[in-house]
């Protein structure tokens, strides 16, 4: 079944109550559905955060990209899951992972189990139970929707199992093979396929390429490359229902620094 098009913005929570408002407007404004939010302790805690956006900005969709299922105990998570549910009249999905490879010194740094990958994986299927759970006991309780990151095939299967929502988390210098056999992992799955990407437009400040890693200016260059879009509009637009044709990919993300690049595409593309 081909999905409708949706597009979010991943944007960091800094600064004051203030600006980080004018930000979520803008996001809006631009013509996303959904602003995301990392999860990190370097940046304000996600779930106040995402909290005073959505009371700042009706209609604006909410959601941690992604919180980091080992650095919370799965009760908990699904308590506020619920609560932001709530509190957002539906406007919340969880945004689960396994955690990104950096997060361990997060989990250090809050006292916590960090764990093995299997474990990690068992933490994530734990707070969706738990979401699951609560809602059921709790009388006229919504579906909160779920989106999980993954990339290898556990967590793939896992997430195919799980979510609503699955994001593709490919490195940002990903082939088109490695693209299409992530997605395939999916196939027969009733889930939304989603990807993060990394560059939009024509420049590619050196500052992003550094980022990709390695060798990562001439792979993002690439024709084609998963995690860049560049080009009129036109030919950015047909590119993404290239992708969603060929893997399924329907929801969108991008950086916050390239929400306007991508906004005449969003205007384009958006529900169709």
């Amino acid at each position: 079944m081909t999905r409708p098009f949706r597009f979010g913005v991943v944007a960091a929570a800094y600064g004051t109550g203030d600006d980080w408002v004018r930000r979520a407007r803008r996001v809006s404004e631009l013509g996303f559905a959904t602003l995301l939010t990392p999860d990190t302790l370097s940046t304000h805690a996600p779930m106040p955060a995402l909290a005073t956006a959505a009371a700042a900005v009706p209609g604006l969709g909410v959601c941690p990209f992604v919180l980091a299922a080992p650095l919370r105990t799965p009760g908990l998570l699904a308590w506020e899951a619920r609560s932001m549910a709530a509190l957002t009249g539906g406007r919340f999905e969880l945004g689960l992972g396994t955690g990104r490879p950096d997060a361990r010194a997060d989990a250090e740094r809050l006292g916590v189990t960090w764990g093995t990958g299997p474990q990690r994986l068992d933490a994530l299927r734990a707070t969706v139970a738990a979401l699951r759970d609560g809602e059921a006991a709790e009388t006229g309780a919504a579906r909160t929707p779920v989106l999980v990151a993954a990339s290898g095939p556990r967590a793939l299967a896992a997430a195919a199992a799980a979510a609503d929502t699955v994001v593709l988390a490919a490195r940002p210098t990903a082939s088109r093979d490695q693209v299409a056999a992530m997605a395939a992992a999916l196939r027969g799955h009733d889930v939304e396929i989603a990807t993060n990407l990394f560059a939009v437009g024509d420049d590619l400040p050196p500052d992003t390429a550094l980022r990709a890693g390695p060798d990562g200016e001439r792979l993002l260059r690439e024709p084609g490359c998963p995690a860049r879009l560049h080009g009129s509009v036109t030919a950015m637009a047909d590119e993404l229902r290239r992708r969603r044709d060929e893997w399924g990919l329907s929801y969108v993300a991008v950086g916050e620094r390239y929400a306007p690049a991508l906004a005449p595409v969003v205007a384009a593309l958006a529900g169709t």
